[in-house]
């Protein structure tokens, strides 16, 4: 009798959950994770190729010390933010995090845009190679944000209909913090690179990197914050 009371709870329950969208949630969570992950593996990469980048151009252009110190400095201001998983629950430390790889993304930029007025840097084999490597991962970068605001869009809308938000309410999930479409815009003109003429066309500079929000101010999934698009 008990066992057969405690299967009918159980079932209960189970329903209950289910019609009120806990599972949904849930797995919209996951999603949400597992899409930063991979944001967060493309952004060190980046910052992996940074070093070898700054000492190709300094071999060739070491007198340019502000824009390498500022490369430098932006790179360890992205070091100091720790992207950890909770990162994406703390509205703050997301704004952080975002402004700093912003911060990297204008100093690249400005990197870049020193390489014109040296020939010989921009037919160096290396930094050709490098260049490219920079160029796909800022691809990388823009297509791995664009799955996660489609992630939290889908999230935080979930989060707020009824009934789920009642649901979320209970097990205390909130609405997750998001990269911004506005300033996706704004550094939507990047340097244009083309070997063949040798020309490199200056990006518009960036606002206020990103603000925490929701989905519905801040997640157009055809957003690109890359440094050099071509498409992905």
């Amino acid at each position: 009798m008990i066992r057969n009371l405690t299967v009918l709870v159980a079932s209960f329950l189970a329903l209950s959950l289910y019609g009120c969208g806990y599972n949904a949630l849930q797995q919209q969570d996951e999603g949400i994770k597992a899409s930063w992950s991979e944001v967060v593996n493309q952004y060190q990469r980046r910052a992996d190729l940074v070093p070898n980048l700054v000492d190709t151009v300094k071999g060739y252009a070491g007198q340019e010390q502000a824009v390498l110190a500022d490369v430098a400095s932006a790179r360890a201001a992205v070091g100091g933010v720790k992207a950890t998983p909770e990162l994406i629950n703390d509205p703050a430390a997301f704004q952080k995090f975002a402004q700093a790889q912003d911060g990297l993304t204008g100093a690249l930029s400005r990197l870049l845009v020193v390489a014109e007025n040296y020939p010989q840097l921009k037919s160096d084999a290396l930094f050709r190679d490098l260049a490219s490597q920079l160029e796909g991962t800022e691809n990388r970068i823009t297509a791995a944000r664009n799955r996660y605001i489609a992630a939290v869009q889908a999230f935080n809308s979930t989060v707020r209909q009824f009934p789920t938000n009642l649901t979320a309410m209970l097990f205390k999930m909130d609405v997750k913090p998001n990269f911004a479409v506005q300033n996706e815009a704004a550094v939507g003109a990047p340097p244009r690179v083309e070997w063949g003429n040798a020309r490199v066309a200056p990006a518009a500079p960036a606002a206020n990197a990103t603000v925490p929000g929701n989905s519905k101010d801040a997640a157009a999934p055809d957003a690109s914050g890359d440094l050099l698009k071509k498409g992905y």
